[in-house]
């Protein structure tokens, strides 16, 4: 057996990273760069910037590629970097923060009502714009914790070492945001 029939995924990307390989990191933007010009637009609410901002996350791949160690999967590694591209960004145009002070952990987790979620209204209805336009009135950090949740299908634990706070915290952004995104999709006044 090769090395390469052996390893995982993971495994795999961060040999190929750290040997510089053109053809993974043309294969890994051909596999994510629709995801990341996606999270770039609901992260800063514009198109403005976000090619550039794209194309910095991948100059960030190739340089930092030997930071990535392959024991987790790629997807977080990558967020991370377009997460702190965002936030730079948005620093330098004083947008907004993604770090909320104001997420007060709820005592537990439990679903704001039986109905089905908003992301799954949405997708029954195909009202995809009325979502998008409901998810970007909320405050980043819920509509972050929402879009890498639902939409990019992270597990908690990963988006939590994306944004760099607790399980906890992002399960209370999620929570907060699916109450506030369900307010607005039906109807409801502006709710941050």
């Amino acid at each position: 057996m090769t090395l390469a029939a052996t390893e995982s995924e993971p495994e795999r990307i961060a040999r190929g990273l750290r040997q510089r390989d053109v053809a993974l990191l043309q294969s890994l933007v051909q596999q994510y760069q629709c995801r990341l010009v996606r999270y770039f637009i609901f992260l800063l609410g514009t198109r403005d910037s976000v090619d550039d901002l794209v194309q910095e996350a991948w100059l960030r791949v190739l340089e930092r590629g030997r930071s990535y160690d392959g024991e987790s999967r790629f997807e977080p590694w990558l967020f991370a970097i377009a997460r702190n591209l965002a936030i730079d960004h948005a620093r330098k145009r004083r947008l907004f923060s993604l770090d909320s002070n104001d997420d007060h952990e709820p005592a537990s987790f439990s679903p704001v009502s039986s109905t089905a979620s908003p992301f799954e209204q949405a997708a029954r209805t195909e009202d995809a714009r009325h979502l998008a336009h409901s998810l970007q009135s909320l405050q980043p950090a819920y509509r972050e914790a929402l879009v890498l949740r639902f939409q990019e299908e992270l597990s908690l634990q990963e988006i939590s070492h994306i944004v760099g706070a607790s399980v906890s915290t992002v399960s209370s952004r999620i929570y907060r945001g699916l109450a506030a995104l369900r307010q607005q999709m039906d109807g409801g006044s502006h709710a941050n």
